[in-house]
């Protein structure tokens, strides 16, 4: 273990040596620099452009990208109900729920913490476009009350399968969760998916803010009255850790999006929670400690617990902690798993750049034993991560799918290697992937803005389609890098 960390902390000096060529200067809880490495807003474009490229159902006219058509346009029709609409969760064409939800609630987040930074950048409003196309199936999904529709597609045929969504064949199995089969982690996320983004709408749509709060209550209510663990999503989506952080979430963000006693007294009361050094669609405690660090040191000095716990989140990150564990690559990546492991790194870099805010604004350090660090250095390290992606890295490439140096060409993607083809041709399955899988081409259609699962702990990296953990995108990766982009293209101008 010593030798490791001597490793770790001496490559990480090298990483960080380009921070002295900055100029710093922090104002108000911002950074702003004389030189930035990349072109932010374009990333930030980019970012949102993928996630309109996972789109479901009938596409808008002005849909992009361009090579996406209209597809699975008869989903729900199995169990009598309208379940048109929706994300592609990655590379196959299955619907979700869990990730889908954890997509909306980090991308309505995100929207809600750099609201000035995205409309200065001018994405606000395909944010709120693609956060909208999510809720609009999430509150179809949830129309039935004490019911939940959580999946559409046979992930096992899907896989079978190597088509493009537009020409599918497989079929479009329909789960649910219900009285009798619960399945808390994927209530309480629709839950908070919905609260969270209600704040979104809240002064653009009031009718339909309201409309998603109400629902969010319910399933709320749904998701904290019939618990149990929903294993219909395994192997793809099992819940590792457990529905409490799911219902500590959801809690949170109906606090934050009600105000309402009953939630903050289920927080103080019934919820539980702990120090954890991960942030993804399974693991959601250092999200809510972090909200509810911004509520304790507003006055609710009960919650004094959750800023331990949102401290101890970074002080398991930090190279230079003393209480540091995450794994560090040679070249400055977070690393938590093979497969990938790119949403570990937008994940936590999202977290530190809101939790930077927080403690800038007032005036705060996050505590890790006798070291102390600040806001500054917080979002030094978020950058840090992002810049990695981007192509500051020993490999000198882009993890982002047509952004910057040697991005990636080959995303393990169904609609990305197939080429666009005429909407009623039969496709052999078995074939599928002699002709598109198997292969070494490039994609014929860019999957612009996908952040792919990157390099592995020893920072290599093959760019293959059949190298899924390292190339295949997801939702989630890119909606927690929303965020960070938008704040380091509004506070980082490239020179």
């Amino acid at each position: 273990m010593k030798s490791t960390l001597m490793r770790i902390h001496g490559n990480s000096l090298g990483t960080y040596m380009y921070i002295v060529t900055w100029l710093i200067i922090f104002v108000g809880g911002f950074l702003s620099t004389v030189n930035a490495d990349f072109d932010y807003q374009s990333a930030l474009k980019k970012s949102i452009i993928f996630l309109d490229a996972q789109r479901s159902g009938k596409l808008p006219a002005n849909h992009r990208p361009s090579w996406r058509g209209d597809s699975a346009l008869q989903d729900g029709s199995l169990a009598n109900v309208d379940l048109v609409g929706g994300y592609y969760d990655a590379g196959d064409n299955v619907k979700y729920g869990l990730p889908m939800a954890f997509t909306v609630t980090t991308s309505a987040w995100a929207a809600i913490s750099y609201q000035s930074e995205l409309q200065s950048s001018g994405e606000l409003k395909n944010l709120r476009s693609a956060i909208r196309w999510g809720t609009d199936y999430l509150l179809k999904a949830s129309s039935r009350r004490n019911r939940l529709y959580v999946q559409v597609g046979d992930p096992v045929k899907d896989h079978e399968c190597w088509i493009r969504p537009e020409n599918m064949k497989t079929p479009r199995t329909v789960l649910k969760i219900d009285q009798s089969t619960p399945g808390t982690e994927i209530a309480a996320e629709t839950a908070a998916a919905l609260a969270a983004a209600s704040i979104v709408f809240r002064h653009v749509d009031h009718a339909y803010s309201r409309s998603l709060v109400n629902r969010a209550r319910s399933v709320f209510d749904f998701a904290k009255s019939y618990k149990g663990t929903y294993d219909g999503e395994c192997p793809f989506y099992c819940s590792y850790s457990g529905f409490n952080d799911e219902l500590l979430w959801a809690a949170t963000w109906l606090y934050t999006a009600t105000k309402k006693s009953v939630y903050m007294k289920y927080i103080q009361e019934e919820a539980t929670s702990s120090t954890v050094s991960e942030f993804s669609w399974d693991l959601k405690y250092a999200g809510a400690q972090i909200l509810l660090t911004q509520f304790y040191f507003e006055g609710h000095k009960e919650l004094h617990s959750f800023k331990e716990q949102a401290d101890s989140f970074v002080c398991s990150v930090l190279p230079d902690s003393p209480y540091h564990k995450v794994y560090i690559s040679p070249g400055g990546l977070v690393h938590l798993r093979d497969g990938a492991n790119s949403q570990y790194v937008t994940g936590t870099a999202f977290l530190f750049s809101a939790y930077s805010d927080i403690l800038a604004k007032h005036k705060q350090q996050a505590v890790c034993g006798n070291n102390k660090f600040d806001s500054t250095r917080l979002m030094t390290f978020a950058k840090q991560q992002m810049d990695y992606l981007l192509g500051k890295n020993p490999k000198g490439r882009s993890y982002m799918v047509g952004f910057g140096k040697d991005p990636p060409k080959q995303a393990h993607h169904r609609g990305a290697s197939v080429p666009t083809m005429s909407p009623t041709k039969v496709v052999s399955c078995p074939m599928s992937f002699v002709y598109w899988y198997n292969t070494n081409g490039s994609n014929p259609n860019e999957l612009t803005g996908a952040i792919v699962g990157g390099p592995d702990k020893k920072d290599d990296f093959v760019d293959q389609r059949s190298n899924s953990a390292m190339t295949e995108p997801t939702t989630y990766t890119n909606s927690l890098a929303i965020g960070v982009l938008a704040k380091l293209a509004r506070h980082h101008s490239q020179s």
